[in-house]
């Protein structure tokens, strides 16, 4: 293993915090642009604004708690299962053991060996991790942590757009807000990219083209609208 560790291991709250980062500079900017090509006044803009803020990072928050949850019951049930398993039949799994080790290019009687030395051990610590990917008996899925990192960076992301709609002149908000999110999300794809060892230059490109394109959907959408408030 590299001294530095491994970029994998961040890949948790690393895919959160991208998540909702990324929603959040998406969905705050095309809805300010959205209300804002309908002709919304500025106050009732920024009031919109800052309740699709609140509203997105509570919902961030409830969403990857819930479906990280989720997982991690499905982490628990599988672990539970391995238990049992290990109880009612040992020999079984041990031979499941060795045959997982000597399929990945262990000798089969050194695979017999390893197996039992592993079974000794933490039988069920090995089998977590050579059946079922999980390094830890608690398994990988952690809900509190992702719900704190996806609502925190949904609301970091967001408020850029919202940022820039309450500071930009009366009546000309859209460029400003568009550009803004725009910048936002080049740092946002490079920033994360970076993190977990990936090239940046794709990761901010691709960013860029799905929040440019929503961001055009709803500016469309809010000028067909328009209404006179």
């Amino acid at each position: 293993m590299p001294k530095e560790g491994h970029y994998i291991n961040r890949s948790n709250w690393l895919r959160a915090a991208v998540l909702g980062a990324n929603d959040g500079i998406v969905s705050i900017s095309s809805l300010l642009v959205g209300v804002t090509s309908a002709g919304m006044e500025t106050g009732n803009i920024a009031l919109t604004g800052f309740a699709g803020l609140t509203a997105g990072a509570l919902s961030m928050a409830a969403g990857e708690y819930v479906s990280v949850s989720a997982q991690a019951d499905v982490e628990a049930a599988d672990l539970e299962r391995e238990r049992v398993a290990l109880e009612e039949d040992p020999d079984y799994e041990l031979e499941e053991l060795a045959e997982g080790l000597e399929s990945r290019g262990v000798d089969a009687a050194l695979a017999v060996e390893v197996a039992a030395q592993m079974t000794d051990h933490d039988a069920l610590g090995a089998h977590a991790r050579e059946e079922l990917g999980m390094f830890g008996l608690a398994g990988q899925a952690n809900p509190l942590q992702a719900a704190g990192a996806s609502a925190l960076a949904f609301a970091l992301g967001g408020a850029f757009p919202l940022l820039a709609a309450l500071c930009a002149p009366v009546g000309q908000g859209l460029w400003p807000i568009a550009v803004t999110a725009v910048l936002a999300l080049i740092l946002l794809g490079g920033g994360g990219a970076r993190l977990g060892g990936a090239p940046m230059r794709a990761a901010s490109i691709r960013a860029v083209v799905w929040g440019v394109l929503a961001m055009a959907v709803t500016a469309g959408l809010g000028h067909i609208f328009e209404v006179a408030v």
